[in-house]
């Protein structure tokens, strides 16, 4: 087994926000490797947030963003389960991160659920020959990977991927579920609005 120096468990958990043992855990299951660490926490925080995601979130904010030139802004509302996190600086760093990507990547929904079917349908009919001849479960894979890349990713905030690669790589959903475990409430966004002179 690989020694485990404290300055890299420290910087782990500098990076991850994640507890002194969890860090010290993954690091000893990835035998040192720093990314492949935060792969098992960022599993292990997913794993957390799917155990609260059935949780009420009745507290909340409402965050907004202007950008310097004063053309386009952007408000969110995020929800939470007590008024205590909805203060917490964590809680509110992640409201002003989905104001900025609501103002950079333009979304339409929150989620697919909210996307009109016809429209999804209208979108896998684009895919009918790509699949045609397959095995259903192959042709459903390939039609959900076609989705995901063509429609959900532009239309749907959660399934967009985080602009701010620098801060987090990976969807919005994925980085609300690191901030869920991190917090240990429930997270969701309720709405949001974009605002754009040029429309």
């Amino acid at each position: 087994m690989v020694k485990i120096e404290a300055s890299l468990v420290k910087q782990l958990r500098e990076e991850t926000g994640a507890g002194v043992m969890d860090c010290k855990v993954a690091l000893e299951t990835a035998n040192g490797e720093l990314a492949k660490a935060k792969g098992i926490l960022r599993e292990k925080g997913m794993a957390k947030a799917d155990r609260k995601a059935g949780k009420a979130t009745g507290q909340g904010r409402i965050g907004s963003y202007i950008h310097s030139n004063g053309m386009i802004g952007a408000m969110v509302e995020l929800h939470c389960e007590t008024d205590f996190v909805a203060k917490n600086a964590e809680f509110l760093d992640l409201l002003h991160d989905l104001c900025l990507q609501v103002a950079g990547a333009n979304p339409e929904v929150v989620s697919k659920e909210e996307l009109p079917a016809e429209l999804v349908e209208k979108e896998k009919a684009k895919y009918a020959e790509e699949v045609k001849g397959k095995p259903p479960h192959v042709a459903e894979k390939i039609l959900e990977g076609k989705l995901d890349k063509n429609l959900f990713a532009h239309k749907c905030l959660l399934h967009q991927s985080f602009l701010n690669e620098a801060k987090f790589q990976g969807t919005v959903a994925d980085m609300i579920k690191t901030k869920i475990a991190k917090i240990g409430e429930n997270i969701t966004v309720r709405r949001f609005a974009r605002f754009d002179i040029a429309d």
